[in-house]
């Protein structure tokens, strides 16, 4: 059974979880996960976990950067229920804001921001999707919450589509920055596109096209080649070398006398990856085994 990771680029069209099934489908597994979730209208980085690799989730989660890249297009006269084109139309005027009053909007949203969330979103609400309480008609107070933008720069203007590229923490809703923006303007507003070209460390560059890897496996190509090591993107982790003696008590939950800083360590026996351990007081103990 293959372990390991799939950096992919998940197209429009499907939820991440199907993208998922069908990558793990090619591997021969059954266990798979995923970072971050990508809605059946985004597309982009999608760092898929198979097999064993889905025990290092928590970990690579944990030491990579807290900041996802985006970007992503909206076009104003019109807002919809799920903020997207996916959505009902709800609101329309024929406010379309200046280049010059949407720059100074992206501005006031840079920095520390109370972001509303979009009611269609997977926050729980009273222990419930919100989507799912959308989706029942039910109108939802969605709490306020602090998020993080770095960047929202507007690239480009084609008619009534306006792009912007943004650099945010986990937890902000593209959506809502769009919907933000137009507020900012007097204006409504609905996103056309959304692409994620980075998340948690892991670049658009570096990943592979899901259309591309089923060719491959449905033509006897090397689809395996694609197929990153289960220590992939733990890389900030430091690491600690077990000689086979030591690497079989390890994997078998002993606790070893071993020195060092107290902290997290990536564990390895034979230059193979066994693990990540913790190391507290000197002694080395097992947090996840491979």
């Amino acid at each position: 059974m293959d372990s390991g990771w799939i950096i992919l680029d998940k197209p429009t069209g499907m939820f991440s979880r199907r993208a998922g099934g069908i990558v793990a489908r090619m591997f021969g597994v059954r266990t798979f996960g995923h970072i971050g979730t990508l809605d059946e209208m985004a597309s982009g980085v999608l760092p898929i976990a198979l097999g064993g690799a889905t025990k290092m989730i928590p970990f690579v989660e944990e030491s990579c950067p807290d900041v996802k890249e985006y970007e992503f297009a909206l076009k104003f006269g019109f807002e919809t229920d799920t903020l997207d084109v996916l959505g009902h139309e709800v609101r329309c005027d024929n406010i379309i804001p200046s280049r010059a009053a949407v720059i100074a909007a992206t501005k006031k949203l840079i920095g520390d921001t109370e972001q509303v969330p979009p009611m269609f979103s997977a926050i729980h609400v009273g222990g419930v999707r919100a989507y799912d309480l959308a989706r029942l008609g039910k109108i939802i107070d969605m709490p306020p919450r602090v998020v993080h933008i770095d960047v929202l720069d507007l690239l480009s203007i084609t008619d009534n589509e306006w792009t912007f590229r943004t650099r945010c923490s986990r937890g902000t809703y593209v959506r809502a920055i769009a919907r933000d923006i137009a507020a900012q303007c007097g204006a409504i507003a609905t996103v056309t596109m959304i692409r994620r070209t980075e998340s948690i460390g892991f670049s658009i560059k570096n990943t592979v096209r899901l259309d591309f890897l089923e060719k491959l496996f449905n033509n006897g190509g090397d689809f395996r080649q694609y197929l990153k090591p289960v220590d992939f993107g733990l890389g900030d982790i430091p690491v600690q070398n077990l000689d086979r003696k030591s690497a079989e008590l390890y994997r078998n939950g002993g606790f070893i006398n071993i020195g060092g800083v107290d902290g997290l360590c990536r564990v390895y026996s034979d230059s193979g990856f066994i693990g990540i351990g913790y190391i507290s007081d000197g002694v080395l103990r097992p947090k996840r085994t491979i």
